[in-house]
């Protein structure tokens, strides 16, 4: 059970309150759509090779610590702009464009087409087509008002700043939110304690008086778990809990927090 006094909600974004990787996926099919006619090509085999391969440029650069500690995903490379006034995200902005040209470039490849020029325009439109997909899960956009009205609600979310005010913005999750933390504008990404410290400090809440809704038991579970506030685990698709991270509860959806009181 949450705590018997609880003064904030704290909530994770991707794939909590909107979805980030299934709406990536369909960006992919929808940016590879165009191959079928042009290059007599499977766009779902596009696609597949286009992430596998963003994938691989992502791990092996020199910025995979950065981006890990902070929590960006190889997928929101190939559409971040990485603005911001922090040396690493300034690198990142510079590196960004080869990088996409490249796994876009290495994506046709593996089918046998060599068209730099056709891989620029399949990378803006994978660009294009993500972000017109951040809307929220149905029972964000239900419940979240009801939230709002009787707690104090912060937002901590572990990405590149632009990125994630986008996602943000064009979800519509803003005007709900007291204290909103993203992980690049701290530093330090969750399990890291530090970016919920900075919500709860923006809320004037204690740990012992918060509980934070997650999806990702790596970060979300264990951030919470680290900065002593109580976890619990957003498991929209049932799946098994594994390893030595344990939430203090586990919700299938967003209804099963409407008991939650002040």
């Amino acid at each position: 059970m949450p705590p018997m006094h609880l003064h904030a909600l704290l909530f994770d974004l991707d794939d909590t309150l909107i979805p980030d990787e299934s709406a990536s996926e369909a960006a992919f099919l929808a940016a590879c759509a165009p191959v079928a006619d042009r290059c007599d090509l499977d766009p779902a085999a596009v696609a597949r090779s286009a992430g596998a391969s963003a994938r691989q440029l992502w791990r092996a650069s020199d910025h995979i610590a950065y981006c890990q500690s902070i929590g960006i995903s190889s997928w929101e490379g190939l559409w971040a702009e990485f603005t911001g006034d922090a040396p690493d995200l300034q690198r990142l902005h510079a590196w960004a464009p080869g990088y996409r040209r490249k796994a876009w470039s290495l994506a046709l490849a593996q089918h046998g087409v060599d068209d730099p020029a056709y891989a620029e325009q399949l990378a803006n439109r994978f660009r294009r087509e993500r972000r017109q997909r951040n809307a929220m899960f149905p029972d964000a956009a239900e419940l979240l008002p009801e939230f709002a009205r009787r707690l104090p609600l912060a937002l901590v979310t572990n990405g590149a700043p632009d990125l994630q005010h986008f996602k943000i913005d064009a979800s519509g999750v803003r005007p709900y939110f007291q204290s909103i933390v993203v992980s690049g504008e701290v530093g330090i990404g969750k399990p890291h304690p530090a970016p919920m410290q900075r919500a709860l400090q923006q809320l004037g809440c204690d740990p012992g008086n918060a509980a934070m809704v997650g999806d990702n038991p790596t970060s979300d579970i264990a951030g919470a778990l680290n900065t002593g506030v109580h976890a619990i685990w957003l498991n929209r698709a049932g799946s098994p809990l594994t390893g030595s991270i344990h939430p203090d509860q586990t919700i299938a959806s967003l209804h099963e927090l409407t008991d939650l009181r002040p």
